[in-house]
């Protein structure tokens, strides 16, 4: 199948191609600018085609011909991205159904009941999109995903680091449902075998925990002792601008991603397991998902031979 992966150079993307060349894929890289793919280890391997949401032109060009197109375009790091996601994943969308393009797949976020934060907002309304669109579109619906790289993972693992008493908002005791990479990138190549679907999938691992609790495995993991204490009348905002603070992480992102976290964040189903993933997969419980991913083993995350779960040289320093 002749695949274009947008996003293909950022954290999931970068994983999920040495996986679809491994299923047999004819793999298309979406990238921005000439030379931008050159250090990973599958460039050889695949056809890199320039892509910018920015320009409609490009985007039709990209899509022309495709069986399939694998969205993984998110532009948290923008004051405005609820526009702008919004109105990228609509241009890709009408260039899909222009191009008669087979399927599309794309990885959104677990979609809980009440009022959402903006930054599941933005994810709901780019699967809307899609979901309306003449062409199949598979969604998978993730929380926070496990492996060296991820924003999320990244953030958890300095805040575990650099914080000697981890302070706990009143809000933030709500339930987690963590994945893997490696599940994310079996779910994905598993949603573009078969018929197209033109449904939501829930995707997480067998582990439901609360913050802190996932903050105490944390620590456990890197063998440190860190303390907690609840703080209370802390606003979402304040907490997100400190943690970027500390993180030193970009600000937009990480004040959106807190903002997420006094929801419950838990699959609602599990069909996923049954109808993407291979039979004799099992999920790879919390702790040894955190452990694989600080394991600092030289392992290349984004090789078909390394751990995806392992960090690489390409990842954002």
């Amino acid at each position: 199948m002749k695949v274009l992966v947008t996003g293909a150079t950022g954290y999931v993307g970068s994983r999920l191609v040495p996986r679809l060349l491994e299923r047999g894929h004819d793999v298309h890289a979406a990238v921005r600018r000439e030379g931008s793919a050159d250090h990973y280890p599958w460039a050889g391997d695949v056809e890199l085609t320039r892509f910018d949401i920015t320009e409609p032109d490009l985007v039709r060009q990209a899509v022309r011909g495709m069986d399939a197109v694998v969205y993984l375009i998110h532009s948290l790091d923008s004051d405005d991205f609820l526009t702008k996601d919004r109105e990228a994943a609509e241009l890709v969308a009408e260039a899909c159904e222009q191009a008669g393009v087979g399927r599309v797949v794309y990885l959104s976020g677990l979609v809980p009941e009440g009022e959402l934060s903006e930054h599941l907002r933005s994810r709901l309304q780019v699967e809307e999109v899609f979901l309306g669109s003449s062409v199949p579109a598979t969604v998978l619906r993730a929380a926070m995903v496990i492996g060296a790289g991820s924003t999320s993972f990244e953030i958890l693992r300095r805040l575990t680091t650099r914080v000697p008493v981890a302070p706990i908002p009143t809000w933030m005791r709500s339930r987690l449902q963590p994945v893997t990479i490696e599940e994310v990138t079996l779910a994905v190549a598993g949603a573009l075998e078969g018929e197209p679907r033109d449904r939501h999938y829930d995707v997480g691992g067998d582990d439901v925990v609360t913050y802190p609790e996932l903050l105490r495995v944390m620590a456990d993991v890197l063998g440190v002792r860190r303390p907690q204490a609840t703080v209370p009348l802390v606003p979402k905002g304040l907490a997100g601008r400190i943690v970027a603070l500390v993180t030193r992480m970009d600000r937009p992102t990480v004040v959106s991603l807190v903002d997420s976290l006094s929801h419950d964040l838990v699959c609602g189903e599990r069909d996923a397991t049954r109808e993407l993933l291979p039979d004799d997969y099992t999920s790879v419980p919390l702790r040894e998902a955190l452990r694989r991913s600080l394991d600092d083993d030289g392992a290349e995350g984004t090789s078909a031979t390394g751990d995806s779960l392992s960090g690489a040289d390409t990842d954002p320093a």
